[in-house]
């Protein structure tokens, strides 16, 4: 309710600025075509990505890998299970051999394997694209020259308009009432 009561002054005051506003006779206004003289192309710079592909090589340094050498943990694994059987008498004979065995394994590898093992190095290509961006000329639009009823007009359009272009023609008499 409040709402209504607050638009029906601006309303009147709406329709009464409305009536006050003089009548203009219609303008007639046809269209007619005109002679192209001249279409100059309009040009604005404008910045274009192109993407390319750069490549380079790298020395990367790798693990060196490990020797899969049986002997040292076999010869330990053995060694160790006949010790531990010979630890182990009576009941404990079978558990002290394979204590003995996983043990002498243990011992076995770490002795056949060297304590410092140098990395390994190899070359390995890494690429990347990147944008190189290249300046150019853009047609924006065409400055035109024409001539209508003998007299020569400019304007500015968005296309080349070929041989003739369409013009809007007014007629407004001078001096009328």
């Amino acid at each position: 309710m409040r709402r209504l009561i607050i638009a029906i002054p601006f309303g009147i005051t709406l329709l009464t600025a409305c009536g006050t506003v003089p009548v203009s006779p219609a303008v007639p206004v046809y269209v007619d075509t005109a002679e192209v003289i001249k279409a100059e192309p309009l040009y604005q710079p404008v910045q274009v990505a192109r993407p390319v592909n750069e490549c380079w090589t790298e020395t990367v340094a790798h693990a060196s890998p490990r020797h899969n050498a049986y002997a040292g943990p076999l010869a330990g694994g053995i060694i160790g299970g006949v010790l531990g059987s010979r630890v182990g008498r009576g009941r404990g004979n079978t558990p002290m051999a394979v204590a003995g065995a996983l043990l002498g394994a243990s011992i076995g590898r770490s002795l056949s394997e060297p304590a410092y093992a140098p990395p390994v190095y190899s070359n390995v290509q890494r690429c990347t694209t990147v944008n190189h961006y290249e300046q150019r000329q853009q047609v924006v639009g065409y400055r035109v020259d024409y001539r209508y009823e003998g007299q020569t007009f400019t304007t500015r359009t968005r296309r080349h308009p070929g041989r003739f272009i369409r013009v809007r023609v007014n007629v407004d008499p001078v001096g009328g009432t």
